[in-house]
């Protein structure tokens, strides 16, 4: 049994537990919580869990003393437990009620193939499973997750090395992270190629992040943990003064959440120069000012097309930005890779100067939104539709490179245009514009996923009107 088949067999056992009202994300929840005992069991490494809790114990109860002792098991490596472990059971509770399901849950875990799992690595199969959670709709867990061909082409376009400090800022379950950590194990022979102090700086030190929703931070320890990652993963907001503790950093990869702070308000942090209620202008001022001022360290950072073109206290930060970082390129990205139907995205990516003053003297725009194909779950995003952006993002002269997308923009023009950024799309009247349609599959898809949620709540009222009948 491969990875796809454990990951499938685990995603299937959430059907137990719709009786008891339990959502796709809290379910990853309760899974993590289960799955952690296991893979340290498995593993070898339950020097942090205290004994009575461990696996062996867990997996021999049943009924109500099985739902009482998990109650107790959370409480307790919440308070008692060491480490990870404690990051990860800090406020943990369980929305299982039925001691039949989490039994189920339990024994049917203990029957997968662990042999299979562990020869294809434990993290690979966690991020499987995080990865089904953030493609099914219903869970709402998107959000915290960016398509893996997108991070893998920024991670490898960035190039982290060992030695240096990566992170990432609004860190979700990890993933550019791991990704990163990955790339140089890839490059470097698993990092026995490096010295002694070097493996111990990349394992305890290369990565780190923050994340500010506590489940979705659980995800993030248990993903680094099970990538035998030690670095620090901070639980809190980086627009709070949180965030002044990541500085001086060499690489910056993230993608920070959309929208606006509740009710318009600023962020509580006191460093930032233009305080706006966009949360991406103030990621994007967090992001160039925790980079190194060595002329190497550089970022590259998912934003909304707002950040291209809001003005007032947008035009400012782009302005600053510019002024302290080469901003070297901008790559439109096209629509229907994100959660959100038709949200607009693109990734800049830019190197911190050693000076405060004009460091970008030109920006090069990549379009790969029009006349892109829509994307979606039937036609998902790949690595091979970046092909063409990566030839251009690593030729030695970009202007010798003959590509309908790519335009450059001198830092006069834009400072004449208002330092917008929107820009270096390709005008094509003769081709439909259909980027703002629904994708009809996915339509398809929502509509089915209400239906099913429907019949769900008429199920569960069914099912409390023959209890009332009862009894009567």
């Amino acid at each position: 049994m491969n990875n796809q088949e454990i990951v499938n067999k685990l995603w299937n056992l959430c059907n137990v537990l719709r009786d008891d009202g339990i959502t796709y994300h809290q379910y990853v929840t309760e899974l993590t919580y289960i799955l952690f005992l296991k893979m340290a069991n498995e593993t070898g490494v339950e020097d942090n869990i205290p004994q009575e809790y461990r696996w062996e114990k867990l997996v021999k109860k049943e009924g109500a003393e099985l739902r009482n002792f998990y109650r107790r098991l959370l409480l307790d490596l919440g308070e008692k437990g060491e480490g990870r472990v404690k990051e990860i059971y800090t406020n943990a509770n369980t929305n299982i009620d039925e001691p039949k399901n989490l039994e189920k849950i339990i024994k049917s875990i203990d029957e997968l193939d662990w042999y299979s799992a562990k020869e294809e690595g434990l993290g690979n199969l966690y991020e499987g499973l995080l990865e089904k959670n953030a493609n099914e709709k219903k869970s709402g867990a998107g959000q915290y997750f960016t398509p893996r061909p997108l991070i893998d082409v920024i991670v490898k376009l960035v190039d982290p090395k060992p030695g240096e400090r990566c992170n990432d800022p609004a860190a979700g379950t990890f993933g550019f992270m791991i990704a990163a950590d990955h790339y140089i194990k890839e490059k470097t022979d698993d990092l026995f190629e490096l010295e002694e102090n070097l493996q111990e700086f990349q394992k305890k030190e290369a990565f780190s992040g923050s994340e500010l929703v506590q489940e979705t931070h659980r995800l993030a320890l248990m993903n680094a943990m099970l990538h035998d990652i030690e670095g620090e993963i901070y639980l809190g907001d980086t627009l709070s003064n949180l965030g002044k503790k990541m500085k001086n950093l060499d690489v910056v990869m993230t993608n920070p959440p959309f929208g606006t702070k509740k009710g318009g308000e600023r962020p509580t942090r006191d460093d930032l120069t233009y305080l706006s209620s966009n949360k991406q202008l103030n990621f994007l001022q967090h992001i160039y000012r925790s980079l190194k001022k060595d002329g190497k360290a550089r970022a590259a950072v998912v934003l909304p097309d707002n950040v291209l073109f809001q003005e007032g206290d947008g035009q400012k930060i782009r302005e600053d930005l510019m002024n302290k970082c080469d901003l070297h390129t901008v790559l439109r990205l096209p629509t229907g890779i994100f959660y959100a139907q038709g949200v607009k995205t693109n990734v800049l990516f830019f190197t911190r100067g050693t000076t405060e003053k004009d460091n970008t003297k030109e920006v090069w725009f990549y379009d790969l939104r029009t006349n892109m194909p829509s994307f979606g779950k039937r036609n998902p995003l790949k690595e091979k539709h970046f092909e063409d952006f990566i030839k251009v993002y690593n030729a030695e002269d970009r202007r010798k490179v003959e590509d309908e997308r790519l335009s450059v923009f001198t830092r006069e023009e834009i400072k004449e245009k208002g330092y917008t950024l929107d820009l270096g799309l390709i005008k094509d009247e003769s081709l439909t514009d259909y980027e703002d349609l629904p994708d009809p599959i996915e339509s398809a898809e929502d509509a089915v996923g209400k239906l099913e949620e429907a019949t769900d709540l008429l199920m569960s009222v069914i099912k409390e009107l023959r209890h009332l009948e009862g009894d009567k």
